[in-house]
């Protein structure tokens, strides 16, 4: 019984320091993209009213749809998470803690 509970120990803490550190960092920076984003989108249609750019609103809607279709497909790789299921449950535990904390 002991080699199965120290092998479960390590993958849950492990898993919960690093999904810890994952969720504060990644919270961290998407505030920070965020914030480029915004002003990156506010120059963009500053440019646009004062003549300078002209902006085919169609293109860009159709482009972001792409994008998030694309972010759909892409997780399909999490059936292969389904056997790490110890580590991946303790790294999501410590990823919505620091999600939280950051």
């Amino acid at each position: 019984m002991s080699e199965l509970i120290s092998p479960l120990i390590y993958q849950l803490g492990v898993g919960g320091i690093g999904g810890l550190i994952v969720g504060f960092t990644i919270k961290k920076i998407s505030k920070l993209i965020l914030f480029l984003i915004g002003l990156f989108l506010i120059f963009l249609l500053y440019l646009g009213t004062s003549g300078v750019i002209s902006i085919n609103y169609d293109e860009l809607w159709e482009a972001l749809a792409g994008l998030f279709n694309f972010a759909g497909q892409a997780a399909s790789w999490l059936i292969g998470i389904i056997s790490l299921l110890p580590f991946v449950g303790s790294f999501f535990v410590g990823f919505l803690f620091g999600f939280k904390l950051g």
